[in-house]
């Protein structure tokens, strides 16, 4: 069995996908997720289900939600559930099962040796893989458009999106290595869109048009990254990124050689 948290939480046994359609089931099923294998107390349960404003009868409807995903997570032929209650709290064993969001950091840091090792080829299939495992958004804060959860669920949801970050920065870092710039313009400019305030997104996709013979829409790109920083923040790029803009406005041939020179990795 194998539990998926990396979009809508689901359980997968073969090609049979369950879902919790509870949501305060779901934030239960994904703090006890995220602490597989350690005690929960009911307070924190509670605090993630509804924030520091309890019901009246948060305990007993606590008690109710750990009911219904036993219920859920019941097998044929399996007398025990996953979820023990044990003092102060309960907790959710997964014996052989597996959780992507386990999976997920573990191929990214796979890729990371493989990179510094040089195995550019070999990381990005890391890296790849790691980035198949996501299905859409998290459950936390920003991630499903909802009302903010507690501390566990978006602490959670915040260091998976940062470690995605880093895998697709890491990934375009690959197939600039290899020479696969003009393969990656179109996936940068995508990430740029979506996170106009990370900067290597920026650097990388300059020196991707840039050894495309695109030194134009590189200077472009430049610009574009400044004005959004200034109106956003009030701040000039970075050090690393007007590096580059310099370095394409006088036709550095070492930009050709060495895609990290001036990427700040």
């Amino acid at each position: 069995m194998r539990y998926e948290m990396l979009g809508p939480l689901r359980v997968v046994e073969g090609d049979r996908c369950s879902f919790v359609n509870a949501r305060k089931v779901v934030i239960l099923f994904s703090v006890l997720l995220i602490r597989a294998e350690q005690v929960v107390s009911p307070e924190q349960l509670m605090t993630e289900i509804w924030g520091e404003d309890l019901p009246r009868r948060a305990t007993a409807g606590l008690h109710v939600y750990v009911s219904q995903l036993r219920k859920f997570l019941q097998r044929p032929g399996r007398t025990d559930s996953p979820v023990e209650t044990r003092a102060p709290g309960y907790v959710l064993h997964i014996g052989d099962d597996e959780i992507d969001a386990h999976i997920f950091p573990r191929l990214v840091d796979e890729g990371r040796v493989l990179f510094r090792e040089g195995r550019y080829e070999e990381a990005a299939g890391r890296f790849e893989e790691a980035l198949d495992l996501w299905r859409g958004p998290l459950l936390g804060a920003g991630g499903n458009g909802q009302e903010a959860n507690g501390p566990i669920i978006d602490g959670f949801s915040t260091w998976l999106t940062e470690t995605r970050l880093a895998c697709q920065e890491m990934l375009a870092d690959c197939r600039l290595h290899v020479g696969l710039h003009r393969e990656t313009v179109g996936t940068l400019y995508a990430l740029t869109a979506e996170n106009p305030m990370r900067e290597t997104f920026y650097r990388q996709l300059m020196l991707a048009l840039y050894r495309s013979e695109r030194q134009a829409d590189a200077l472009k790109v430049y610009q574009a990254a400044r004005r959004t920083l200034q109106e956003e923040l009030g701040l000039e790029p970075g050090r690393p990124l007007q590096d580059l803009q310099r370095a394409i406005l006088a036709g550095d041939n070492r930009l050709m050689t060495a895609p990290l020179l001036l990427s700040g990795s």
